[in-house]
């Protein structure tokens, strides 16, 4: 059975001595023989200090976006070669806040998931549908066109599914509501990818809490969880990772 994935997402917060602080009690508290791989993905200026905080722990780098291109005249971006080549392993694309707030398509966050994986980084793609989508009766709908437009066909990362509609809204997403969405995703990756589809790992990441961690992680085909908030606490991020490990 494949491990789960624990990623913490770090987002727009923190100070160096902050992010420094976190990683320390993040690399502390995770042991090499834990369950879950654990993964920490800071904001880009500071994955250097985090990479040398979590240097010979079994926590891994991440990031939290990447170029579509190797190099170029793109000011202010990132490429997914310069991530590799400070020890990031695993980016997150296509999170519902690039979406949202930056416009990001579909064949944008394809392009981005090629560059990842040309330069050995893991993808880990965001698909997840609206509160006025869910209300349309769309969701599965645009689950679908996502997996479709946002996966190459060759996709060999993770997908991670945000129902929009409950992060950070005071809606949770029941235990079947997850079953179902999960249940579907399972099918339309078979569909559309065959065999692999069949074991590609899929997260749950609806702000998740050490409350309902091991509930959720239990759900049928969810292969670990992308933790916003609760992963800026030490504590709370680490209970999640012991959820998940069956602690």
């Amino acid at each position: 059975m494949t491990s789960q994935v624990i990623i913490g997402n770090w987002k727009m917060n923190g100070l160096v001595a902050d992010a420094r602080t976190l990683a320390r009690a993040v690399a502390d508290g995770v042991s090499s023989d834990t369950g879950p791989r654990v993964v920490v993905c800071p904001s880009f200026v500071h994955l250097s200090t985090v990479a040398a905080e979590l240097s010979g722990s079994a926590v891994a780098l991440g990031a939290q976006d990447c170029h579509h291109e190797g190099r170029g005249a793109f000011t202010g971006d990132i490429s997914a070669p310069m991530l590799a080549d400070i020890g990031v392993r695993y980016v997150i694309l296509g999170h519902s806040e690039r979406r949202a707030g930056h416009q990001e398509l579909d064949e944008m966050v394809r392009q981005k998931a090629v560059a990842a994986a040309s330069a050995g980084l893991v993808p880990v793609v965001c698909v997840g549908e609206t509160q006025d989508q869910r209300a349309a009766g769309q969701a599965r709908d645009v689950i679908g066109y996502q997996i479709e437009g946002s996966l190459p066909q060759d996709f060999a990362g993770i997908v991670a599914y945000e129902p929009v509609w409950a992060i950070g809204t005071g809606q949770s997403a029941s235990i079947d509501d997850i079953a179902d969405m999960m249940a579907f995703i399972r099918a339309e990756l078979a569909r559309q990818f065959g065999e692999g589809g069949k074991t590609m790992q899929i997260l749950y990441g609806g702000s998740v809490t050490p409350r309902d961690a091991s509930a959720i992680l239990r759900v049928a085909e969810v292969g670990g969880a992308l933790v916003g908030g609760a992963s800026l606490k030490p504590e709370s991020f680490l209970d999640i990772v012991r959820a998940s490990a069956g602690d």
